[in-house]
């Protein structure tokens, strides 16, 4: 038994000062983890240019908790009507006419052949017309 006081606080004082720069140490990888992963996802964010009277898709969420094979998440489209500061739309639908939603469940609404032809690649059999020639 160390019955020395003296020793035994000198030897505690050490303990709680390596405690503290382990702490100090840990607190500053923490802060360096969270300002690279708060970089990585600033830069993944994708700015949409969505405004008044524009038409869009929404993200349908319920949709993944009953998945069809063939069944789209993206039901619309609707037409933003308001956009608040922060990012929630006001939008109207013929159904349920208007309300609001997160900006993060939209994505935009291109009508008609914007994009080009479309090309068909055939899997199956051969047409009728190829087995003829």
């Amino acid at each position: 038994m160390n019955f020395d006081f003296d020793a035994a606080r000198e030897v505690g004082f050490l303990q709680i000062n390596e405690l503290e720069e382990l702490r100090l140490e840990a607190y500053e990888s923490s802060k360096i983890y969270m300002d690279q992963t708060k970089k990585w996802h600033d830069a993944k964010i994708v700015k949409k240019d969505i405004g008044v009277g524009d038409l869009f898709l929404l993200f349908n969420s319920k949709v993944k908790v009953f998945p069809g094979k063939l069944r789209s998440r993206w039901s619309g489209p609707f037409k933003v009507m308001n956009i608040s500061p922060y990012g929630a739309f006001e939008i109207w639908s013929d159904e349920g006419g208007t309300f609001k939603v997160n900006g993060q469940r939209v994505k935009c609404y291109y009508e008609g052949d914007d994009k080009g032809p479309i090309e068909v690649l055939y899997l199956g059999e051969p047409l009728p017309e190829e087995e003829t020639s």
